[in-house]
């Protein structure tokens, strides 16, 4: 039986990850990579970078495609064009990136560390209503939160 830790270092056999500091330099290009969320909408809503798109994970093979009802048309046009996914840690953005490269994606990368590590990075993050989130309001958005319940028995 495969374990997360086990999807991940797979998936990580074939999926690039870029860090922060690389991404901030492609935001800077003339046609910057199109930047895909993966989070679930109530986590893009409280920080997000600028000009990201959200398509939840677990709704990105529909979303990827024409002719379904979660078709996120600014995705499904862009197959041939850079892509960078992030995610909050960097972990389901690797899945994603995984997936989208499987069905055709020809440039998907991964943000290492995530939004976490943008904000580390000292990056400008916004909220749902395009404002300015702070940095330490973001780390406290951002911070793991693993309930007691959630925890492996002992």
């Amino acid at each position: 039986m495969k374990r997360y830790a086990d999807l991940l270092a797979d998936a990580l056999k074939r999926v690039r990850e870029i860090q922060p500091w690389d991404l901030a330099k492609q935001l800077a290009r003339e046609k910057p990579p199109l930047l895909l969320d993966v989070r679930e909408p109530a986590e893009f809503a409280q920080a997000r970078i600028p000009g990201s798109i959200n398509v939840p994970r677990g709704v990105l093979e529909q979303a990827c495609e024409w002719d379904f009802d979660e078709t996120e048309p600014v995705l499904a046009a862009r197959q041939a064009d850079s892509i960078v996914v992030v995610c909050r840690s960097g972990n389901r953005s690797v899945l994603a990136a995984d997936v989208m490269l499987q069905m055709g994606f020809a440039e998907v990368v991964s943000l290492k560390t995530g939004v976490r590590g943008w904000n580390d990075f000292e990056q400008p993050l916004v909220d749902a209503d395009g404002r300015a989130v702070d940095g330490d309001e973001a780390e406290r958005l951002l911070a793991p939160r693993v309930r007691p319940e959630q925890r492996r028995p002992m």
